[in-house]
């Protein structure tokens, strides 16, 4: 991996895990590409971490769903939810296929450059 494509997947990670809303499996997932990095063995971790990943990023109708859902009142209130739901909704009339949550973000970022780093 070139060290350009390197420091850019690094600092993404490193957003994804300041995230407060990476899920544990991100988090591991994240924390095991660092440690591979230090161990120079970043080749041989993308692919795995690539996947999980994959499985992380929240679509945008699964965003919908969940701030449409009693959980999401129960975390946010009835008024915070409504609020999340509607931001949801233009976030979809926008065209916009994600969740666009720091973590959400981050993982985007590095899944827009996943052929680059398959290729490493």
């Amino acid at each position: 991996m070139n060290s350009e494509l390197l420091a850019y997947v690094t600092e993404k990670t490193n957003e994804l895990l300041a995230a407060p809303m990476c899920c544990p499996e991100g988090k591991a997932a994240a924390e095991a590409f660092l440690q591979a990095v230090s161990d120079e063995k970043a080749d041989e971790a993308i692919a795995s971490y690539i996947v999980e990943l994959e499985e992380d990023i929240t679509g945008i109708d699964d965003l919908i769903a969940f701030a449409g859902s009693e959980r999401a009142k129960a975390v946010f209130g009835e008024e915070g939810a409504s609020s999340f739901l509607a931001h949801a909704r233009d976030l979809k009339a926008g065209g916009a296929l994600y969740c666009d949550c720091p973590a959400c973000c981050a993982v985007k970022a590095i899944l827009d450059r996943r052929s680059e780093l398959l290729k490493a």
